[in-house]
């Protein structure tokens, strides 16, 4: 009885840390170091950045995938540690369910302290990486279709940046756009998302 009360005990407590350390359970608001998750609240919190957002300082917006089925804040910020050493380049994420919740936005420390994403933008001469924010769908659209609530939601969040930041609809680029790469996949619904976009002004 006692050893059974023991680890019952540790087991509640674990998951409740792992639970904390993932993200992927965490109230809506609760700061997770190095992210801030934005679940239930609306777009507006995006702009209330520990730096001021400059005037200008932000031109164009830039979609991609994770290429993996999932993904959390801290999955990524790990495995982009792991290549470049600098951790994660996007400044928001869009959960898919596997991982992060449907739809759920994370908001990036790059955008907290409105510091340049580490996100590729190939040879291109229309998109200078240093002034475009980067946003990440966690999934694979090479593989499968985006979810209903990802594509929603990632129009909302394009729509509320494209509206503050002064980005003109023409310069929401998906990589592919830009680069030889497949991201953020041939299933991502791209006349969706564009007619969902236009929807948001």
């Amino acid at each position: 009885m006692v050893w059974a009360s023991l680890v019952l005990s540790m087991s509640l407590v674990g998951g409740g840390l792992a639970m904390l350390v993932d993200g992927t359970s965490a109230p809506a608001g609760l700061t997770l170091s190095p992210m801030v998750a934005v679940v239930g609240e609306g777009m507006e919190s995006i702009f209330r950045t520990d730096e001021p957002i400059a005037p200008g300082r932000w031109d164009s917006i830039v979609i991609y995938h994770s290429a993996s089925p999932y993904g959390t804040p801290t999955s990524l910020e790990s495995r982009q540690r792991e290549l470049t050493r600098q951790g994660m380049g996007f400044h928001f994420l869009v959960g898919n369910g596997a991982g992060m919740g449907d739809g759920d936005i994370h908001v990036g420390y790059r955008w907290m302290d409105q510091a340049e994403g580490l996100h590729s933008v190939g040879q291109s001469t229309q998109v200078d990486p240093r002034s475009a924010v980067g946003i990440c769908l966690i999934g694979d659209g090479n593989r499968r279709p985006f979810t209903r609530m990802q594509v929603q939601r990632l129009a909302q969040l394009v729509g509320s940046l494209a509206r503050e930041l002064g980005i003109d609809p023409e310069r929401v680029y998906l990589q592919s756009d830009l680069a030889e790469t497949g991201s953020p996949g041939r299933y991502f619904p791209e006349a969706q998302f564009r007619e969902l976009l236009a929807g948001q002004r």
